[in-house]
């Protein structure tokens, strides 16, 4: 029989994606948020789940059977008093995706810095089209499942592929959300510092990944990107069988002969052995070693090679991955979510290489927790450095203190001595107003944010028209 089941605190995709999965088990389920952008609001509105407004005691007054708090609430929010005070029972979310789902699943958790979206999405894709009939949780909206895509797929297969997040759980668990999913597989993709307001420094971030490592059974698998050092340090420690990816020689799953144009082709080699050309509409290097993990997890279940081939060609791309949002007066405009050292550069590199010879802007807005901060100061203005035009937004968080904020007109010099054409615009309307009188015919405008960015793409698009 189903529960009452109340979540507070669990914020965008994550609600809609619990909130569902949870009535498909037929549950109640309701919600409390400050905010619920489009196309989350939309996407809770139209699998009917009730999102209350603010955080208040009534809301909980006739007592749900369980609260599931997430980690945007702390102590002193007003409905988790009254949860509190109440006795009412809670748990975080990864604690509830556990014992709601993966006691009795197949555990897919697909870890690493950044690329953890596009191969979660990648990998349930190819499970589904082989057969395995997955259910599969992921931190973004998936084009391949529902008419419209969708941040989860329901399977009635024994795999459950999921997101695995290194950020914090909750207020009374400060640690990783990957560390309650009972890995049978665990994919460890890349290892980089990030999330500089739960982590410290790299040895907290690298000792999050060797617990996960550590949970995997003895008969299970632990996939590990041996591209990244961090990564590939992990191998060795080990329990369970290892095998590793990666586009450098000595990777088990190594992709070879990558081809990058309106769609990216490599041939894929598994110990030696040729397993032929796989084609994806996805762009980049970054892509290659996420549709490894994809081809090297449903080798591992048994599913035909075929038929992965088959789906990763089918695979239609997560939204906010260097998606095309439109293109006017001859200007094409991306939505990308990169807003990692990291993600920024492969991002630029992949569009740079599909499009030879054309212009690339980088609009850029600072506003996730690491972005923000000077630590990686010197790290954006080398990825940044791949666009032939780059726009900096103001710092998001300007909060923060000026000695730990990210410095706009350090970056803009630090391009510009690199021969990079760079201005700092405070906000959208100058960005949109500049940007739009001086693109022209055949320019690639990429805008990375890991926010809504004040709605920049559409105002662009309408800019340009």
């Amino acid at each position: 029989m189903g529960q009452r089941i109340h979540l507070i605190g669990v914020c965008g995709t994550a609600m809609a994606t619990l909130a569902a999965l949870l009535k498909h088990r037929g549950h109640e389920v309701s919600g409390s948020d400050e905010h619920v952008y489009p196309p989350m609001s939309d996407f809770l509105a139209a699998e009917r789940i009730n999102v209350l407004e603010g955080y208040r005691a009534e809301h909980v007054a006739a007592p749900p059977d369980l609260v599931v708090v997430g980690n945007a609430i702390s102590r002193g929010n007003a409905e988790l008093e009254a949860v509190l005070d109440g006795g009412i029972r809670y748990a975080s979310l990864p604690e509830t995706i556990r014992d709601q789902w993966l006691w009795d699943a197949h555990s897919i958790v697909i870890a690493g810095t950044h690329g953890k979206t596009t191969t979660t999405a990648l990998t349930g894709w190819l499970l589904t089209a082989a057969g395995a009939d997955p259910t599969v949780l992921i931190g973004g909206i998936a084009r391949n499942f529902g008419d419209d895509g969708a941040s989860y797929r329901v399977g009635k297969g024994k795999a459950f592929v999921i997101e695995g997040d290194e950020y914090d759980s909750a207020y009374f668990d400060k640690t990783a959300k990957f560390l309650k999913y009972l890995p049978d597989i665990a994919v460890v993709n890349n290892i980089e510092f990030d999330h500089a307001d739960i982590y410290r420094d790299l040895d907290e971030v690298r000792l999050a990944f060797r617990r996960l490592v550590n949970l995997v059974p003895q008969k299970g698998l632990t996939l590990i990107g041996v591209d990244s050092p961090d990564a590939a340090a992990l191998a060795g420690q080990a329990r369970s069988r290892v095998q590793t990816f990666g586009l450098g020689a000595g990777a088990e799953w190594r992709g070879l002969d990558v081809s990058i144009g309106a769609s990216t082709s490599f041939r894929v080699q598994r110990a030696g052995q040729d397993l032929g050309e796989f084609t994806m509409p996805l762009l980049g290097d970054h892509n290659v070693r996420n549709a490894l993990v994809a081809i090297a997890v449903g080798v591992d279940l048994g599913l035909d090679i075929e038929q992965l081939r088959k789906g990763l060609a089918a695979f239609k791309g997560v939204k906010r991955r260097l998606e095309i949002v439109g293109e006017a007066r001859g200007v094409r405009v991306y939505d990308d979510f990169a807003h990692h050292p990291t993600a920024v550069e492969e991002t630029l590199k992949a569009i740079r290489r599909s499009a030879p010879g054309k212009k690339v802007w980088a609009i850029f807005e600072p506003r996730s927790a690491s972005s923000c901060r000077r630590i990686f100061q010197d790290d954006f203005a080398r990825a940044l450095s791949g666009a032939d035009e780059v726009v900096i937004a103001s710092v998001f968080r300007s909060s923060l203190p000026p000695e730990e904020r990210l410095s706009e007109s350090k970056l803009v010099d630090d391009l510009t001595a690199d021969n990079v054409r760079a201005r700092h615009l405070p906000d959208v309307d100058s960005i949109v107003r500049t940007v739009s009188s001086e693109a022209v015919d055949g320019d690639l405008i990429v805008v990375m944010s890991n926010g809504g960015f004040g709605g920049i793409h559409r105002k662009l698009l309408a800019a340009l028209a």
